[in-house]
């Protein structure tokens, strides 16, 4: 079993928990994920690693509620364990194995989209802890859904924040700040887009524009989280990729980001069901028409 020794709510459907895990806090590097499962009966949810403590055997996580799944791990409190708790999985981030010193003559731009500022967290503080400045656009649709600003703020050297609603910082999306950014002149030799889905397309669509190569996570896609469901294939290129082994990151101006929409919209109907079955509980009577 694997407890959880903090949690808390960032945002409105938004919450981070440490557990215990030892070993995958001692083999983990940002950029790889884990797949943790409830119990016995419960889905096995694929989750970006958000920070680890090597001392302390914890690994820190942050999802949203977005189906049946992850609304019963809102009920998890501290003294609660995950049954399951597998990792590291997947690759680590591209820069962890360039030289220190040749990524030090970068300059490296993040852009981070909602909950896809969990998974930015863990490179950004890699980075500064080898001295490694980067900037970091960090974006929501409103103030009320920002998370880990502050902690952003301490391991980056210039953040951005926007907001879509103008309720806080720049209005507008992300891309709308980079193109304002690039527009007062600012120059960027590699960026890291993090996000929705059609956030991290946009992002893409313009660094390609602007001549800046780009990396971005397909964590998104996944379901299964091993290879083994088929449900991250994607193309890259003229090649046929799978997020969860291959990735999660790629080369955002190759990835064909509209055959990747369509695949995961596929996998959306069966999780809202699942949904319905557990608000309605026992007065679920397969109105659906596609329960037994």
């Amino acid at each position: 079993m694997y407890p959880i020794v903090r949690r808390e709510q960032l945002a409105d459907k938004i919450y981070l928990m440490d557990v215990k895990a030892p070993r995958v806090a001692q083999y983990c590097e940002p950029g790889q994920f884990v797949i943790v499962k409830i119990d016995e009966v419960g889905e096995r949810i694929p989750l970006t690693i958000c920070d680890y403590n090597r001392a302390e055997g914890t690994i820190t996580i942050v999802f949203q509620v977005v189906g049946a799944s992850t609304q019963r791990m809102v009920d998890l409190q501290v003294g609660d364990a995950f049954q399951d708790f597998v990792g590291p999985l997947g690759c680590a981030s591209d820069l962890i194995g360039e030289d220190v010193e040749e990524l030090k003559k970068k300059k490296i731009l993040f852009v981070a989209g909602g909950v896809g500022t969990a998974p930015v967290y863990p490179q950004v503080k890699w980075l500064h802890e080898h001295g490694v400045d980067c900037d970091v656009i960090m974006g929501s649709r409103s103030k009320d859904l920002l998370i880990l600003e502050d902690e952003m703020r301490a391991v980056c050297k210039n953040l951005y924040v926007t907001t879509d609603d103008g309720s806080y910082g720049f209005k507008g999306t992300g891309t709308a700040q980079l193109q304002a950014l690039w527009d007062e002149g600012a120059r960027y030799d590699h960026c890291v887009a993090i996000g929705p889905m059609i956030m991290m397309k946009f992002v893409c669509k313009l660094t390609k524009e602007l001549g800046i190569p780009t990396i971005v996570s397909m964590n998104p896609i996944m379901v299964d989280g091993t290879g083994m469901c088929g449900a991250c294939r994607l193309v890259v290129g003229d090649q046929v990729k799978f997020a969860c082994v291959d990735g999660p990151e790629f080369d955002g101006h190759l990835v064909d980001f509209d055959q990747a929409m369509r695949r995961q919209a596929q996998y959306k109907t069966e999780e809202g069901r699942a949904m319905l079955a557990l608000e309605e509980g026992d007065t679920h009577h397969g109105g659906c028409g596609h329960c037994n």
